[in-house]
């Protein structure tokens, strides 16, 4: 198995600790009135255009005045912090048509929508639907369950909180450079192995003729930034498959070590989302989980969040 030499000690503005970021509001934006309003007309307009949003492109909804800060919100995914949170759309007076329409118009600026799963769902919907999340092939957005620290299969990843859960179902992040950081202070033995490849489960969604695994490395470098992709359950689900490549001790004490050193409290911030929050982090940068929530009995005030998986690549056309 050959090893990447690994890079030194990391100072991109993407390395952070959560508990220095708890007290700032920098990585917050509360909508305006007339932010608001100019999402909800382009949206409009562009449904009146074309009903199936998927064929939508920027030229047909134009955000002029958010575009300052769009480029900002950009320019943060790709080469600054790696997330931030919008607040305040008013859900409670549109749709959830509407609020989809409003969050596809503005993630169209932001990247371009890519499948989720291997139906094809382009945007998602988080919420419980009563599935068995120790299932294998069980996705854990569809259960109440805790989901550990992980990335997911897109450049950036968004979530838009239609209800939030009666209580939990925090959203909690950690910056992955930050980690690499740790593991080369504390464990510097481990840290060619992040570049390495490790096996990866596809929970059954497999192409046919392709291996129920796939192998990539954690880690690799992009244009001078750590880039990490990982699901820890999935790699260890993979070592349920005879021909699947076996976890050596080194990689399985890095999946531990990047756990551990995730969940730590001074490497997380915490975001309780509330109606209307807009999330989007770069997964190249940025771990995220989710605690465990209680939801509510009536079907109507269930938690529910819409998702979009982007591509950064900036390809034009629908998706």
């Amino acid at each position: 198995m050959n090893a990447a030499s690994p890079p030194p000690a990391l100072s991109t503005p993407d390395v952070w600790l959560g508990r220095d970021l708890q007290g700032s509001a920098d990585w917050r934006y509360d909508f305006t009135p007339s932010d608001i309003a100019e999402l909800v007309a382009v949206a409009a307009a562009a449904r009146a255009r074309a009903a199936d949003r998927r064929s939508w492109t920027t030229d047909d909804v134009p955000l002029p005045g958010l575009a300052p800060r769009l480029a900002a919100w950009s320019e943060d995914l790709a080469r600054g912090r790696g997330f931030f949170l919008l607040r305040g759309f008013p859900v409670d007076r549109h749709s959830t048509e509407v609020c989809a329409d409003v969050y596809w118009a503005l993630g169209l600026h932001l990247g371009r929508a890519v499948p989720q799963n291997t139906d094809g769902d382009v945007l998602g919907h988080v919420r419980d639907t009563g599935e068995d999340p120790k299932a294998y092939g069980v996705r854990l957005y569809r259960t109440r369950a805790e989901q550990d620290f992980h990335t997911d299969g897109a450049d950036v990843i968004g979530l838009f909180c239609l209800t939030p859960a009666r209580s939990g179902g925090i959203s909690r992040i950690a910056s992955s450079p930050a980690i690499y950081n740790r593991l080369l202070s504390e464990r510097p033995d481990l840290a060619p192995v992040l570049f390495t490849p490790f096996p990866f489960d596809r929970q059954g969604q497999q192409k046919p003729g392709e291996a129920p695994w796939f192998e990539t490395p954690l880690c690799r470098m992009a244009n001078g930034r750590l880039r990490t992709f990982f699901i820890p359950w999935y790699i260890r689900e993979s070592q349920q498959h005879p021909a699947a490549p076996r976890l050596t001790p080194a990689q399985a004490e890095a999946v531990a070590f990047i756990e551990t050193a995730a969940n730590d409290p001074r490497a997380w911030l915490d975001m309780n989302f509330r109606p209307g929050d807009m999330q989007f982090l770069s997964n190249g940068s940025v771990l995220h989980k989710r605690t465990e929530y209680e939801d509510w009995d009536e079907p109507e005030r269930k938690r529910h969040l819409l998702r979009l998986w982007l591509s950064t690549s900036r390809a034009a056309g629908p998706a």
